[in-house]
């Protein structure tokens, strides 16, 4: 029906497309073919589940248009610049995935739309974000079936646009878009300055690849198409190195790179100055690895990113409420879906926060999309509607991602001189706010300037949540959570600190999501909000006298660790409540540095509120959630998104000889008996506070006893 050639991340639209167009009749702007390239019945090599029975895979195409012109999609950055189809709207053709029952007879009416991360499925897939046992990472295994015994449907599509097919993995669960390159009226290229850091370089690299442009970003940058040089010449960009840069931009040990030192090339297997290639560039002495690097060039042909909400949006709308495509391709969810649930974790959360705040849960046919939605481990929020952004990345120093409302609530941002405005602000105008659940650990306080949604910019103010919303803060966990268990030893986290933190947030998350169903399906109310607040004194500058953590032989304080609020001057295109726009300079100044802050801990080290999982209350050691960097140009600051863990002394003995104020597991427990007999108390009491399940409550108790009982670490009794 549509004639055009994704390449890369543009149209270009072949001879006759206008003619096909025309012919398609309806105006009206929405998903108009779907393709079913494959299906895969049954799934999980016929395994059934439950009552549901088996489950089959859909994958295929959605190619659709959006109107310019509505209100809905108006805040989309240079869609006015987007090439426009005979009926004057804007173009995109995203992939997508269902897990669905094979008998849909038997479905929840549930579906579950997990926003990919950087391509990547991560709910129920291979990923097995929720799932527990099973093979994570391996294609076709299920887990325990977390959803599939729900009978949930789960559904995915592309929308990071920088995110060209090629570089996704080869038969990977993961999905791509492909949205239009802005240009200038007169058809010249749109252009705008850019930057691009290199950290931690392996020694004896030589070529670093723009499209990863970074080592700060979490779980591995994947995109950066869009961000082409204007020129490879080299005197027009500028290249410097640095042996250290703080929190808050001051610069040490900083040096010029000759523009003779270096080309935009490949050189990995021809010397410098190797092949030409703008999307990499070589270093002719190589990239020393105790080095910050930091490019600032022009770049030319932006992606207009934000077509990739839209899509997601009517995606969404399309699988939950169209009989048939334009061809009258069936929709093979067709009048099976009556709630659906947004979920975003990481980057995705990230995603899922800006989404709601620039109005895309209603769609075109002023619907409510989501019904309810979870931002899990979401800090802050990203560059997905810029100019030039790379979507990739998170909020690190100069990146975009913390200009924008990090408050539910309408709240008045007096320090940074901004209107009232939340994230819900014009979802609730329209009566489309779906209801939220916001889920996170330490590591989205750390370095996710988490604190500022609950406080605001003040430090001070603890905004009130809406009734639609409950926050949910997981106590000491790194990033996504540690692998659980119950051992003594974890291992080191490269270049930090800190030992592995094994704080799991699994079973809360479970436990939530059936809560979040509950909410929505049922109108059951969720478990209160649990997080720390500055009005009960759980919320304190983010300090070890403040937060009264313990001095620890051998060990960092948090002192000089926390992330703080970055207020840039980002120039007079950007608009800073939609974290939308177009900003003006490469490296753009920063206007003043907001302090955040962090949660209260007990004698141990270990915080007091929250969502606290079974572990943190029957403790082996502290559980952090950060872990600052042992060497290189950012040593001693937060080491991106981990948390740390500090093993208590075995014995009284070891204790008093290493100094270690923090009791010993003999002086707290005594026998393995001892410890399990208290887990079991303390998992009836999660699961009546609705924050574990039985069968994982099980599942950990048993695991508890086997591993503290198989390690020794306590005696039977």
């Amino acid at each position: 029906m549509f004639n055009f050639i994704p390449f890369p991340g543009r149209f270009l639209f072949a001879v006759g497309t206008a003619a096909l167009l025309g012919a398609i009749g309806s105006s009206e702007a929405r998903v108009t073919q779907i393709t079913i390239t494959q299906r895969t019945s049954p799934l999980f090599n016929g395994q059934s589940f439950g009552s549901v029975g088996q489950y089959e895979q859909l994958r295929g195409t959605a190619r659709g248009e959006i109107d310019p012109n509505d209100r809905r999609n108006a805040v989309i950055t240079d869609i006015s610049l987007a090439p426009h189809n005979a009926r004057s709207n804007v173009e995109y053709s995203a992939t997508f995935t269902i897990i669905k029952p094979a008998d849909m007879s038997r479905a929840s009416g549930v579906m579950t739309y997990d926003i990919v991360n950087r391509g990547n499925h991560l709910l129920g897939g291979p990923a097995a974000f929720l799932n527990v046992g099973g093979f994570p990472g391996t294609a076709g295994d299920p887990g325990d079936g977390f959803f599939y015994n729900q009978g949930d449907v789960l559904l995915w599509s592309g929308w990071q646009g920088d995110i060209l097919p090629e570089m996704l993995p080869q038969g990977s669960a993961s999905e791509s878009i492909a949205v239009p390159i802005a240009k200038n009226p007169d058809g010249s290229p749109v252009t705008g300055p850019v930057f691009s850091q290199f950290l931690n370089v392996p020694a004896g690299t030589n070529t670093q690849q723009l499209a990863r442009t970074s080592s700060y970003s979490d779980l591995g940058s994947v995109g950066g198409a869009g961000r082409t040089p204007l020129t490879l010449d080299t005197t027009q960009a500028t290249l410097i190195s640095m042996t250290s840069e703080t929190q808050t931009g001051v610069r040490s040990g900083v040096v010029n790179i000759a523009s003779t030192d270096w080309a935009f090339a490949d050189c990995r297997t021809t010397p410098f100055p190797g092949t030409s290639d703008p999307t990499r560039i070589c270093l002719k002495n190589g990239f020393d690895p105790t080095l910050l690097y930091e490019l600032v060039y022009t770049a030319k042909d932006p992606l207009v990113l934000g077509v990739g909400m839209a899509a997601m949006r009517d995606v969404v709308s399309f699988f939950r409420h169209a009989a048939a495509d334009d061809a009258g391709t069936a929709n093979p969810l067709a009048n099976a879906v009556s709630h659906v649930i947004g979920y975003g974790i990481s980057q995705s959360g990230r995603y899922l926060k800006t989404f709601l705040n620039l109005g895309f849960n209603e769609d075109e046919q002023g619907r409510k999309v989501w019904d309810a939605a979870d931002a899990d481990i979401a800090g802050a929020l990203g560059q997905f509607n810029i100019r030039f952004a790379n979507p990739g990345l998170i909020s690190n120093i100069y990146d975009p991602g913390i200009e924008g409302p990090l408050w539910w609530a309408d709240y008045t941002d007096v320090v940074r001189n901004r209107p009232t405005w939340g994230l819900l602000h014009r979802c609730a105008a329209t009566n489309t706010c779906p209801l939220i659940f916001e889920t996170y650990g330490g590591a989205e306080f750390w370095y996710g300037r988490g604190a500022v949604g609950i406080t605001g910019t003040t430090g001070a103010d603890d905004i009130p949540l809406p009734a639609n919303v409950r926050r949910y803060y997981m106590s000491g966990t790194t990033h996504a959570g540690g692998g659980g268990g119950f051992m003594l030893s974890q291992p080191a986290v490269a270049g930090c600190m800190l030992a592995s933190n094994p704080n799991s947030e699994k079973e809360t998350l479970r436990a939530l999501y059936v809560a979040l169903k509950a909410w929505l399906v049922q109108g059951t109310p969720p478990p209160p909000s649990a997080y720390p607040r500055v009005t009960d004194g759980t919320l304190v500058a983010a300090n070890k006298a403040a937060m009264g953590y313990p001095t620890i032989p051998d060990s960092p304080s948090p002192d000089g660790v926390m992330n703080s609020l970055l207020d840039y001057d980002f120039g007079p295109n950007f608009r800073y409540n939609d974290e939308s726009g177009i900003i003006a300079t490469g490296i753009s100044p920063i206007k003043q540095v907001i302090p955040t802050l962090a949660p209260k801990v007990d004698a141990d080290g270990n915080e007091i509120v929250g969502a606290r999982s079974l572990l943190l209350r029957l403790p082996l050691g502290t559980y952090t959630g950060w872990n600052p960097y042992s060497s290189g140009p950012l040593k001693g600051q937060e080491c991106t998104l981990a948390g740390g863990y500090v093993p208590f002394a075995k014995t009284l003995a070891e204790r008093l000889a290493s100094g270690d104020p923090r009791l010993s597991i003999e002086e707290r427990y005594t026998t393995v008996g001892n410890y399990y007999f208290a887990a079991s108390v303390i998992a009836k009491e999660m699961i009546a506070q609705r924050f574990l399940l039985p069968d994982d409550a099980a599942r950990i108790t048993t695991q508890a006893l086997q591993q503290i009982t198989a390690s020794g670490l306590l005696p039977l009794r």
